[in-house]
């Protein structure tokens, strides 16, 4: 939280993995932890990313609000599964 309040502080503890940044490299933002999927070019998954692969299905990002969404994302899984098992 200490970090949070005070620059020199976040600025001390991002050194020991960027050594050469400085106060002046950064901007306030937003604050909070998401992961994001990102592509193989660096582009952020801003979308529902469903993969079949083999006889696997892998649900690579959910983005917000994955919660409500989750039945029309079991519906989506539910379909691959079908496919598979038909084809």
């Amino acid at each position: 939280m200490g970090r949070s309040l005070s620059k020199p502080a976040f600025v001390h503890a991002l050194q020991r993995l960027l050594p050469d940044i400085r106060a002046e490299h950064l901007a306030p933002g937003g604050s909070g932890v998401r992961a994001q999927a990102v592509l193989h070019d660096g582009s952020i998954v801003d979308d529902f990313r469903i993969v079949r692969q083999d006889r696997a299905i892998h649900v690579l990002n959910a983005p917000s609000p994955a919660a409500t969404a989750s039945l029309s994302i079991g519906e989506q899984v539910a379909a691959l599964v079908e496919d598979m098992i038909s084809s």
